[in-house]
């Protein structure tokens, strides 16, 4: 349909006659650099989804994936031991500021 469009070159100069006569001859360049750079960035999106396809993941490495895991791990670790140290820092008799949030073991915890 859009092919029998532009068969003939007399279409095609009453298509830009239209087009001048509705946008002006100024604002017509930036339409079109605006319209160039809105394909470029559309067509760099559509290349980068078919980088992130689901199926080239399952063909990374082991190691790649194995990473992710430990680095969970560590940060675990370190939020228990911000934990062990905050519940001896308050045993101790330490002032733990009052607008601190209650850990998950604090608010387990009988009070005695």
């Amino acid at each position: 349909m859009i092919g029998d469009l532009f068969d003939s070159p007399w279409k095609i100069l009453i298509v830009a006659v239209v087009l001048i006569v509705l946008f002006g001859s100024k604002k017509l360049p930036d339409a079109a650099r605006s319209l160039g750079k809105s394909m470029r960035i559309l067509k760099t999106e559509i290349s980068d989804l078919h980088h992130d396809d689901p199926a080239t993941e399952a063909t990374k490495p082991a190691a790649a994936t194995a990473q992710a895991p430990v680095a969970q791990q560590l940060q675990i670790e370190q939020l228990q031991q911000q934990i062990s140290e905050l519940q001896k820092s308050s045993m101790n008799g330490a002032a733990a500021p009052a607008e601190a949030p209650l850990t998950e073991t604090q608010r387990t915890q009988p009070t005695s």
